[in-house]
């Protein structure tokens, strides 16, 4: 690899360092790239020739992304002194930045996060252009740490301590209005006005001599009444938690650092900051965030096939079925760019899912409504088949009608008789098997499922099944159109569920199971929020709808009558109509504006004639009996080759259910707990027979103590 850092004079007294990775889309700061920072400092303040330096970057999107992770991951096992050091030497490099003799701008176009926004904000001024793609900020909480290179010392005395707290602990990035209007930047220009603008601007400072002033205020500590700054530990420290629920350490040390370090010099902060992040560094949950890090990483750059097949350019895209998920498939199309064409047999069905759609494209976050101008701007792209024929004219057609396998074969050959020959046809089926659907098709090559989550607005996942007949051309465009979408798709073989619904019903199964045996509603959702769980999955079976749950249950309980128990109390509260929040009823009773879920006697009495003998149980146990059983049917995916990578599992829970990141991952987290200790954990709950029976794949790893990420598939 070759330099990474130009030097250049756009004027003659005046230096430039643009930043540019060779054969990479991003700039990182990996340890060579500090290397060659660390070189030109030296070089150019030897020179007596120099009035100012600007900092920029050659790429068209990005400033600088960060730290080069790869580079932490590889590191994770060294000793805190190690880890304060690495901080240490980062802190070093930038603060010179702030002690040169000349002033220093950062010209910023695009991200600049992480290392990039503290090296930044180490430069006496910042730039940023007002492009949508420009934006500064530091996520480091989301990998389990805190800015460790000064942005704990720097942010506060630039953006004021509140700003700083808020920033920081949330791991929100600004865009360049909202940080010059927090004062982490001096001003915002369009991107063709960059350069001049950083040379005006050193022209201006090297004149008045402000930053220099500007130096020493800020080597000092921040004036803050001691209540002042309790008040804000302790109202910041309770919106932490509201959030984190004690999961995430991160924030919480963050904040303390950040609080601490304002009362001391610039010097002895960075020492602090330092200290504390070689905690951090290293624990099970930085771990973890790193490898959902890159699950994310890899998934950007899978194409979903390993042949050298092409995507197809999709631009025209069919909705067939105009119910939730109908209308949320032609939103995400429509904020994309996609021109749609939507069909349903009901016509007044079709009304409400094209104003939805429409409606939900067009809005606003500022303005909490549509936007007329993007109502403007996705209506002609909106269109109603008045006709089959109105499909002749997509790439793309994707049914979302009833979930129901005999009247999807009878939609699904007239959708693709319309078609072009050259177009593709899409199921979001949740849980029929494509290969079954494909059965009635003429070009079944040409067809795969294309799995979006509820609600699609908010859910990244999309799940891209590969019937027995389906091309790789067809995959690769499936992807292609989903990464298109903003989506993030993981392709998996044909298979009853598919892999998140298969991986989800045994632990929604044993929660009723847990019922049954006498456990209550209350202690089966605080294990499951105790291990993380964003709901406990009694409140998840009202949430989906108890007779959509009962219908996706039943798909598989066929496929696998040995390990699936079938409940009879979901059975009986569907036949009673409590299919849970849309009905007002199901486990919980939902009433009032808020719709907040509450105890209902009712169910308790459906509940007591089906109870069997209780089981006194831990808490301990209870998370035995929810997660194992999903644990052993991700194993069983793995012998079935139903995913081409691990890491498509823990992607696909993470992201499709919820499964909490601060684990990493299902098979991540059964990596750390170990296949010995499973099996341990398996024998207290075989009661459960069948359902809780290791596999041969989890047994072979128990005797050579080898892990599901040791398989050849680690970043």
């Amino acid at each position: 690899m070759g330099a990474t850092i130009r030097l250049t004079f756009p004027e003659p007294d005046i230096a430039g360092l643009v930043f540019d990775t060779p054969d990479r889309g991003a700039n990182v700061l990996s340890q060579p790239v500090l290397q060659e920072l660390d070189e030109h400092l030296s070089e150019l303040e030897r020179r007596t020739d120099v009035q100012g330096l600007v900092i920029s970057s050659a790429k068209p999107t990005i400033f600088i992304a960060g730290a080069d992770l790869r580079e932490f991951a590889s590191s994770l096992d060294i000793s805190d002194e190690e880890a304060e050091a690495i901080c240490r030497r980062g802190q070093t490099l930038f603060q010179r930045l702030a002690r040169t003799p000349f002033v220093t701008v950062a010209a910023i176009h695009g991200v600049c996060v992480g290392g990039g926004a503290e090296l930044a904000c180490w430069c006496d001024r910042r730039i940023l252009t007002d492009h949508p793609r420009t934006q500064i900020g530091f996520p480091e909480v989301k990998l389990g740490l805190f800015p460790g290179w000064g942005g704990t010392v720097r942010a506060p005395r630039l953006a004021g301590l509140g700003n700083a707290v808020e920033l920081i602990t949330s791991g929100r990035s600004l865009s360049a209005r909202q940080a010059v209007a927090m004062g982490l930047a001096d001003q915002f220009v369009a991107p063709e006005q960059l350069e001049a603008a950083a040379i005006a601007m050193v022209r201006q400072e090297a004149q008045s001599g402000r930053y220099r002033q500007d130096r020493e205020t800020r080597r000092g500590s921040i004036a803050f009444s001691e209540t002042e700054l309790g008040f804000l530990g302790l109202t910041a420290s309770a919106m932490i938690r509201r959030e984190t629920k004690g999961h995430y350490p991160a924030p919480e040390a963050a904040l303390e650092v950040i609080l601490e370090g304002s009362q001391l010099d610039e010097d002895a902060a960075a020492v602090r900051e330092a200290k504390g992040m070689a905690r951090l560094f290293g624990s099970p949950v930085n771990a973890a965030l790193l490898n959902v890090f890159f699950l994310t990483d890899r998934n950007k750059k899978d194409r979903g096939v390993d042949s050298e097949a092409e995507p197809a350019e999709i631009a025209t895209v069919g909705v067939v079925g105009a119910g939730i998920m109908g209308s949320g498939i032609a939103a995400a199309n429509l904020k994309r760019g996609f021109a749609v064409w939507m069909k349903d047999a009901s016509t007044e069905a079709l009304e409400r899912g094209l104003r939805q759609a429409l409606e939900e494209a067009s809005y606003d976050r500022e303005t909490k409504s549509a936007s007329a101008a993007k109502l403007a701007e996705n209506a002609p792209r909106l269109n109603a088949v008045a006709d089959d024929a109105d499909f002749s004219i997509c790439d793309l057609a994707i049914e979302a009608i009833v979930e129901n396998e005999e009247i999807k074969k009878q939609v699904l050959p007239q959708v693709e008789s319309r078609l072009p020959e050259t177009a593709f046809l899409a199921s979001n089926t949740s849980t029929i098997p494509i290969t079954s659907l494909a059965q009635s098709l003429s070009r079944p090559e040409r067809f795969c499922g294309i799995h979006f989550f509820n609600p699609v607005r908010r859910m990244q996942l999309v799940e891209v099944i590969r019937g027995e007949e389906t091309s790789d051309e067809t995959v690769a465009t499936a992807v292609a159109y989903a990464k298109r979408l903003g989506k993030m798709p993981i392709v998996l073989r044909d298979g009853p569920g598919f892999l998140v619904n298969r991986l989800l019903l045994p632990y929604m199964n044993e929660a009723l199971e847990l019922l049954l045996d006498g456990v209550s509603i209350d202690e089966v959702e605080r294990a499951a929020k105790a291990f993380g769980m964003p709901m406990g999955p009694i409140t998840l079976y009202d949430v989906v709808g108890l007779d959509t749950a009962l219908y996706a249950g039943q798909v598989l309980w066929n496929a696998f009558p040995d390990r699936i128990a079938v409940s009879p109390l979901l059975s009986r509260l569907v036949k009673a109509g409590r299919l849970g929040q849309k009905s007002g009823a199901g486990f919980f009773r939902y009433s009032g504006k808020k719709n907040r879920p509450e105890p209902d006697p009712e169910f308790d009495k459906i509940l007591s004639d089906l109870l069997r003998e209780r089981r006194e149980m831990s808490r301990e146990h209870i998370t035995y009996r929810l997660f194992l059983p999903m644990l052993l049917e991700a194993t069983r995916v793995l012998e079935e080759s139903l995913v081409r990578d691990v890491r498509d599992v823990d992607l696909g829970l993470i992201f499709g259910i919820g499964f909490p990141a601060f684990r990493g991952g299902l098979l991540f987290w059964a990596d750390q707990v170990g296949a010995a200790t499973i099996l341990k954990q398996l024998e207290e709950i075989a009661y459960l027979g069948a359902r809780a029976e290791p596999t041969e794949m989890l047994q072979e790893m128990a005797r050579t103590g080898s892990q599901f990420y040791s398989r050849g598939m680690v970043p």
